[in-house]
């Protein structure tokens, strides 16, 4: 297929086909095949959406994916020396849950405004938290590993993170092999590369779309600028969607990026909240703001909607209080009209 500037056909820092399928059969025995869930439009009922439910996943994100996919691959020297791996919830939730599953000693690094369910849910599986300012939590993740000798388990930027990430892509495909597009979160990357690599090597003619807040839209600028591109931690930590506030998207995400993905849009927070809610309401799936992007951007017209479309709700880890406020607003209709 055609390539993007700068990318290599031979380039050795691509996933295949292969090393997503041997992923898929090294996670197998704790990560939850997830059901695909038919989301009505809300203001067409005929148009559905094809939910990608990972928000049902026992950790209640698809960062168990590749998480397990690259400690499983150390096992025994994870055993040994420990795990750190640094996040604003959900990987590191996943990292923990392991830990515990699989007797691993366990630090996590977590910026010191992630929402406080999160840190809760971590410290709760047995795994230490140290809280740090944003952005610290790369170097310090960085320095305990060297200075520990635990095992960094990153949670994007890894070509075993990746690969993990990808199974959704394999998935998807075996349960709607006719599928037009696929909307799918962005930040680090690590997600839409594994997905847009599974997706193109057995759907080429697929469209694969990315999607991210208005306040944290680095990989949107760096596709249409085509160069990577780093926001300050002041400004992606403007949005409510804490899981996609990374500043940049990762190395190796970015040359799948670059080869794969079609485009990146970007929502607002108020149509952020409206698929929060509409999920809810209408899909039965309880979806954080970082897991209801993708279904904001179909729902507000902001992709091609000929054809099959699926999104992937990537995570269902939200603070009561807001999902709460967010239910308790007008209907879905009236929100898409604010």
């Amino acid at each position: 297929m055609e390539t993007r500037q700068g990318v290599s056909e031979s380039n050795p820092q691509l996933v295949t086909l292969e090393d997503i399928t041997a992923a898929a059969g090294r996670i197998q025995d704790l990560v939850l095949r997830t059901p695909l869930i038919a989301l009505p439009h809300p203001q067409r009922p005929d148009e559905v959406l094809h939910c990608k439910a990972e928000s049902l996943q026992p950790t209640g994100a698809f960062k168990l994916r590749g998480a397990y996919n690259a400690i499983a691959q150390v096992l025994d020297q994870a055993r040994e020396n420990g795990v750190v791996a640094q996040s604003s919830g959900n990987h590191a939730r996943a990292v923990a849950w392991l830990a515990h599953r699989l007797d691993l000693h366990a630090v996590i690094v977590m910026p010191d405004v992630t929402p406080p369910v999160k840190i809760a849910a971590v410290r709760a599986l047995g795994a230490e938290v140290e809280l740090v300012p944003a952005a610290q939590r790369d170097i310090r993740a960085a320095e305990l590993a060297a200075d520990r000798g635990y095992v960094h388990v990153p949670p994007y930027d890894d070509l075993r993170i990746i690969a993990g990430q990808g199974t959704v892509g394999l998935e998807l495909l075996e349960q709607l092999p006719d599928v037009d597009v696929v909307l799918v979160p962005v930040s680090g990357g690590g997600l839409i590369s594994g997905i847009s690599t599974a997706v193109k090597a057995l759907s080429p003619t697929t469209r694969v779309i990315g999607v991210e807040p208005e306040l944290a839209a680095d990989a949107a600028q760096s596709l249409r600028e085509g160069r990577r591109v780093s926001w300050e931690p002041e400004l992606t930590y403007r949005t409510v969607a804490d899981g996609l506030r990374t500043p940049a998207l990762g190395v190796h995400p970015w040359e799948h990026v670059q080869r794969y993905v079609d485009d990146i849009v970007t929502v607002s927070e108020k149509q952020i909240y409206a698929a929060m809610r509409h999920l809810a309401l209408s899909g039965r799936l309880v979806a954080e703001p970082s897991g209801a992007v993708a279904a904001a951007a179909w729902m507000h017209d902001l992709v091609p909607v000929d054809g099959t479309v699926a999104a992937v709700v990537t995570g269902g880890s939200v603070e009561p209080s807001l999902l709460a406020s967010v239910l308790q607003q007008g209907e879905p209709s009236e929100i898409l009209s604010r």
